[in-house]
């Protein structure tokens, strides 16, 4: 397979990336990623040398169009996205722009350049919430779509493109919804990196309203694990929903990270909470282990030990976003 990879600097593409690398050794790998605040080219580092890196806007179609007459892609890994609620509630535009209109790019130059198998990575979000006196009730394919952001409105955008060119043009397509994710690399805006690098420096650690909202928590490593099945064996126009059937509301995230680390819950600080904020995600991934054979393999309780152990030993990593100093890597690829 030649594999184009979209966003391989952010947290779950380059999580992707070794995980392609460890498991698919016959796949060749080109990355393309505009390298914007969330990418982070250190890390990528160990492993440059073993993938093709291309600094460029997915908006962008004439760079995207001379990618794909470049390359021989024979398949598509959508990540590139921008993600956070937060910053879609301050500025919606750049998330419409980048998550449907750059998605809508990519969609052009695969139809025009062989009809390209094309992977799009959604989320959760596009289902909108859940109650949360009803555990009874899961996100399946069949939900109907109902955002309650633009960040969510945006992504659903480009999964209802996505299904528009497989009917209209018959561009094979597929798109995953997964849960909240979590492992290493995590942008430290993201709740679970946020908490561990303010709980290691001793400040106060923000929790919006009472910290009652509930995610279904999936490592990283299994979620990719997941879209690397849909690639290969996934049916075309198909949903793959993927969860973790590992859901925590937000407090008990928080309290579990403090605990761990041996700090107190007095750093707890409750915030105003988020416009619009879901009350609970959970999946039904009945679908993903029906069809493709797969189920999640960690638990959270392992799944975040193993999280906080290895922030506890990258502080260099996250330490450079913190203070800047990482987009001294990233601007070497100009």
């Amino acid at each position: 397979m030649k594999l184009l990879v979209t966003g391989a600097a952010g947290f779950i593409g380059a999580n992707f990336i070794y995980d392609c690398l460890a498991n698919e050794p016959d796949w060749n790998i080109v990355i393309v990623d505009k390298l914007t605040y969330a990418g982070n080219m250190e890390s990528l580092q160990p492993i440059l040398d073993k993938v093709k890196f291309v600094r460029a806007d997915i908006c962008d179609r004439p760079a995207m169009e001379a990618l794909f007459a470049a390359e021989d892609f024979t398949a598509v890994a959508h990540f590139a996205a921008e993600s956070h609620v937060d910053r879609s509630i301050d500025g919606p535009e750049v998330f419409l722009r980048t998550n449907a209109l750059g998605t809508q790019v990519l969609l052009d130059c695969a139809r025009k350049y062989g009809s390209i198998r094309f992977h799009q990575v959604s989320t959760d979000e596009v289902y909108g919430d859940l109650p949360l006196d009803r555990p009874d009730l899961f996100f399946t394919e069949d939900t109907p779509l109902h955002c309650s952001s633009p960040y969510s409105a945006s992504k659903a955008s480009a999964d209802l493109l996505c299904f528009a060119y497989y009917r209209t043009y018959g561009l094979p397509v597929t798109v995953s919804r997964c849960s909240n994710n979590y492992g290493p690399y995590q942008f430290p805006e993201k709740l679970i990196p946020l908490m561990i690098s303010r709980a290691l420096a001793d400040r106060p650690l923000p929790v919006y309203g009472t910290g009652s909202n509930v995610r279904d928590w999936i490592h990283v490593r299994d979620h990719n694990r997941a879209v690397r099945l849909i690639l290969k064996d996934g049916k075309p126009g198909e949903v793959y929903n993927i969860g973790g059937h590992n859901e925590r509301d937000n407090l008990t995230v928080v309290k579990t990270i403090l605990r761990t680390l041996g700090k107190p819950e007095s750093l707890i600080t409750y915030v105003a909470d988020r416009k619009g904020h879901d009350r609970r995600y959970a999946i039904d991934p009945a679908k993903m282990n029906r069809e493709l054979g797969w189920l999640p393999s960690l638990s959270f309780d392992a799944g975040i030990a193993e999280t906080i152990a290895w922030y506890v030993e990258n502080k260099d990593w996250w330490g450079r976003i913190l203070d800047g100093t990482y987009l001294q890597s990233n601007a070497i690829y100009m």
